[in-house]
């Protein structure tokens, strides 16, 4: 799954009693009661996750209203109820650059999305898949998902609401349309979700998705709280903290912001060793776990990304300032998490700026009256405003960085890569910079220099003995093979507990054509992640090569019995065959995978040269001018098409 890189002064309001009284009762005093890390019983690793049931019969109240948020809506199974988007004949998405059109529809009570591709008035292209969820509340967007036997991707259109369009998703756009196969791994899926159980001995394989976010991943597992009140052991919280259950209003502030920004701030998150996107608990802190950067361009600090809420608060003066006094500022400073902002309403935000900003502190609005006015007296609209995203097309959402807005000259201040930093952990270590870098590069499709900022981090690490595998993917990055197999000579594939450091490895013997070493490591990135389908697929490519046909058609067979909508081993298997003279075999694997992606070069060149050899050279020539005008560069088709 790709992912794109990562002064506030105000007026007195006339508010009712009502509304300080909730703003008080909710948010009250960050630092009153805090307690230090690691307090919380419910911490410990044998504290079990239990479900928001659970948690429904004794706060039935907050049940109703949490499952109204985004986060209570955020993912579901695809139902028309969850579904946001409209359908109808006239709701078509056609990728030009593809030559690729999408019909989203529901047959009955399930949802299908098809994609086809029209050759005048003739269809000549046609794949339907049925999606399994819908991923967003729907009030910005709704992406939608397939899962093949547990296997999850992102599907190719998404639902933007505020404009009311179908459209490609973010990362599809401009003739980068990964069609059904972007994998959607646990880093993505952990923010979606409450806790799936995720298969680690894969990329993107989920054992048991829930529903949607739910109230322990904010509070951490219940199964302790549960057991407690059901036991009648209850704590008076007006006096005392119940440490059965993380109560965020009484975390630290920077505790309290660690909630928040374990999903409310995307970039590019590195974890530490031996971590995972699981591990984090509230109440505990969040470099200890996962360091998340961001790219820093200089004139660009108009523009942010979707989820950023975390870092653009961190940029106000209002945080900055108020965090160096008693006046702490959280997220709940403004936001009740079990109430939608649906309805909460702005006069709620606007007493929370009141609370600091007001005529008794001489700190009031310097706008003129008739633009207060005409402002409806409202601070967040204002100096909060509300934005277009850089990775989200499609939608506007308020701009979290609280200050006076910039003027237009500002805005079109010349742009400058300037390098990434670690938002929730300033004093992260160099290789976790480096590893960073790399990431930022790869995942963000990042400026090469971030490749030598990674280099730079590595040599200069004092505990360069732990950076063998950052080293193997800064080289495989590089494509500098020659340096992972020198490294390699001094390592043992037995000895690894990295899969995918031995498959880099094995990429690099492959890639020098020493198949033998490099079956060796690919197996045992095998062993280790034994459903990640694209270590197999590798292992059953080398077979191929090296004419080992029956373990060829094991190793491919078992990709394909794990996802059988896989366009690449399916054509290696049907290139098997077609060695052994078994033709019809051949053209019944390339006509499957050419079903699943019409435009899948090495199963069509494949096909034709079939077709040749069975003495079809008209549908040959067919297919292979057709394949010249998908790639006009290819000169094996060419060289083919002068042979025939």
């Amino acid at each position: 799954m790709r992912i794109k890189p990562k002064h506030i002064t105000t007026f007195v309001l006339l508010v009712s009693l009502s509304i300080i009284t909730f703003f008080n009762l909710f948010c009250g005093d960050a630092n009153k009661q805090s307690t230090p890390e690691n307090t919380y019983l419910n911490h410990n690793d044998t504290v079990k996750y239990v479900g928001m049931e659970s948690c429904r019969s004794c706060h039935n109240d907050i049940y109703k209203t949490f499952i109204e948020t985004g986060m209570g809506q955020s993912f579901n199974v695809a139902t028309k109820q969850k579904s946001a988007a409209k359908f109808g004949k006239h709701q078509l998405v056609h990728d030009k650059f593809n030559n690729l059109s999408y019909y989203p529809f529901f047959l009955n009570d399930t949802m299908y999305i098809m994609e086809f591709r029209l050759d005048g008035k003739d269809t000549i292209h046609k794949r339907i898949e049925r999606v399994d969820y819908i991923v967003g509340s729907g009030q910005h967007t709704n992406s939608h998902m397939m899962e093949i036997n547990g296997f999850v991707y992102q599907m190719p259109l998404t639902w933007y609401a505020q404009k009311g369009k179908w459209d490609l998703p973010p990362g599809f756009e401009n003739g980068q349309n990964v069609r059904f196969n972007r994998a959607i791994g646990l880093e993505c899926m952990s923010c979606h979700n409450a806790m799936p159980t995720f298969a680690k001995n894969s990329n993107n394989k989920f054992i048991s998705v829930p529903k949607g976010i739910d109230c322990e991943r904010c509070h951490g597992p219940g199964e302790l709280h549960v057991k407690e009140k059901l036991a009648g052991h209850i704590v008076d919280t007006a006096t005392q903290i119940d440490y059965t259950i993380v109560n965020p209003k009484k975390l630290s502030w920077d505790l309290q912001i660690d909630v928040c920004q374990r999903c409310h701030l995307q970039g590019n998150a590195v974890l530490k060793n031996d971590k995972d996107f699981t591990d984090f608990r509230p109440g505990k802190k969040l470099g200890d776990y996962i360091d998340i950067y961001m790219p820093k361009y200089k004139g660009r600090d108009n523009e942010f990304i979707m989820a950023s809420h975390a870092q653009r608060l961190q940029m106000s003066k209002c945080f900055i300032t108020g965090n160096q006094h008693t006046n702490k500022l959280t997220c709940i400073s403004c936001h009740n998490p079990h109430v939608s902002v649906k309805v909460t309403g702005t006069q709620i935000f606007n007493t929370s700026c009141n609370s600091c900003h007001s005529v008794k502190q001489k700190n009031i609005c310097t706008e003129s009256p008739a633009k207060i006015k005409l402002a409806n007296n409202n601070c967040v609209g204002c100096h909060m405003p509300k934005s277009g995203t850089i990775d989200i097309p499609h939608v506007t959402v308020t701009d979290h960085w609280i200050r006076v807005p910039a003027s237009k000259k500002v805005k079109e201040t010349a742009k400058e890569f300037a390098g990434i930093y670690c938002i929730n952990n300033p004093e992260s270590d160099l290789d976790t910079r480096g590893k960073a870098y790399l990431g930022y590069y790869e995942k963000f499709s990042g400026e090469k220099s971030a490749v030598d900022s990674a280099n730079k981090y590595f040599s200069t690490s004092l505990n360069q003995p732990n950076t063998t595998d950052a080293w193997i993917h800064l080289w495989y990055l590089k494509q500098d093979y020659v340096s992972i197999i020198k490294k390699a000579a001094t390592l043992k594939p037995n000895d690894q507990t990295k899969p995918w450091l031995c498959y880099r490895i094995g990429r690099a013997y492959y890639n020098n054509s020493n198949f033998n070493l490099a079956e060796g490591w690919y197996k045992r990135a095998v062993e280790l992640a034994s459903a990640n389908l694209d270590f197999i697929n590798a292992l059953g490519a080398l077979y191929v090569q090296v004419d080992e046909n029956e373990k060829a058609i094991n190793t491919l067979e078992n990709s394909l019995n794990q996802n059988p909508k896989q366009p690449e081993p399916l054509t290696n298997l049907g290139f098997v065959y077609a060695k052994q003279q078994q033709f019809d075999k051949a053209i019944f694997y390339y006509n499957k995978a050419i079903a699943l992606d019409p435009d899948f070069e090495q199963a069509l060149l494949n096909k034709a040269g079939v077709l040749n050899i069975t003495g079809q050279k008209a549908a040959s020539k067919k297919l292979l001018l057709r394949l010249l005008t998908l790639n006009p560069q290819n000169q094996m088709v060419k060289q083919l098409l002068q042979q025939l």
